[in-house]
């Protein structure tokens, strides 16, 4: 780990980046153009004193996780997060697979939508970046790492990820996840990553062996979905667009003429209050 090397590149990006590019307010009283030290820490989930110390050169070595968080909200281009990784101390992650790296375009639209929810995953439901209101709905995944990073693991193999969604709607859920999965499946059955995931889900899931021996296949594209929230059911139209890299951009809206939106707005300002 080369400590001045990257306090300096995170001080220079932090200066690169302006407010609005992230969906943040610009205010009156700014004397920079660039982000404060404790925007990025908002964006990135740490603490302010630890983002402090990595730009003071005197931080412990930041994980694989903080390297990713970092590069999101700093808006670096794939070599800069290459860059990053190695100024940490860690191994460049491995091209060969799956892109994890979210390009920039794609979260300067989730900055951007400000009364909808959406986030970006792969096709084994990882998500890599999502913005407030969906972090709100989703609930608490920051950090987690391996096969328990993937949603569609943790909906088959952990109960307390069905917690969000209403009990009638188990089944479907279950039944478009394994369809959707197979035709992830199809594109990278000798993926390791996809290798994995399946295999342990029919090792530990008998309800996922049973739907996944059905064989439908069917592509999320459209749906409606029930998050069970802080403020009540809150029903939301479900955009699932094509990205590159296999990655997938999920847009949760309103449905038209409904009165979610309010619902959506409260949340958000619950949520603020939590924090606070």
């Amino acid at each position: 780990m080369d400590r001045d090397a990257l306090a300096e590149f995170l001080r220079r990006r932090r200066d690169a980046i302006r407010p609005e590019e992230v969906g943040l307010p610009v205010g009156a009283r700014r004397r920079t153009s660039g982000l404060r030290r404790e925007e990025v820490a908002q964006l990135t989930g740490m603490s302010v004193d630890y983002y402090g110390r990595l730009e003071q050169a005197r931080g412990p070595q930041p994980s694989t996780q903080m390297v990713r968080a970092l590069a999101r909200a700093l808006r670096l281009t794939q070599d800069e997060t290459d860059h990053l990784y190695r100024l940490a101390g860690h191994a460049v992650p491995d091209r060969g697979g799956l892109a994890t790296h979210v390009r920039p375009a794609l979260l300067y639209v989730l900055d951007r939508l400000q009364d909808a929810a959406a986030f970006v995953c792969t096709d084994t439901e990882v998500v890599l970046a999502r913005n407030h209101l969906a972090g709100l709905l989703m609930g608490d995944i920051d950090g987690l790492t391996g096969l328990s990073a993937s949603a569609i693991w943790r909906w088959f193999t952990d109960p307390r990820s069905r917690e969000l969604v209403p009990a009638g709607e188990w089944d479907e859920h279950s039944r478009i996840r394994v369809a959707d999965l197979r035709v992830a499946w199809a594109r990278r059955r000798a993926d390791a990553d996809m290798r994995e995931l399946v295999d342990g889900l029919l090792a530990c899931s008998p309800e996922f062996a049973a739907l996944w021996a059905r064989h439908e296949v069917a592509a999320r594209r459209m749906q409606r979905k029930t998050f069970v929230t802080r403020v009540g059911a809150i029903t939301l139209d479900c955009e699932v667009l094509a990205a590159a890299d296999g990655q997938h951009l999920v847009v949760l809206t309103p449905p038209a003429g409904s009165a979610t939106l309010e619902q959506l707005r409260l949340l958000a300002v619950v949520g603020a209050q939590v924090v606070g």
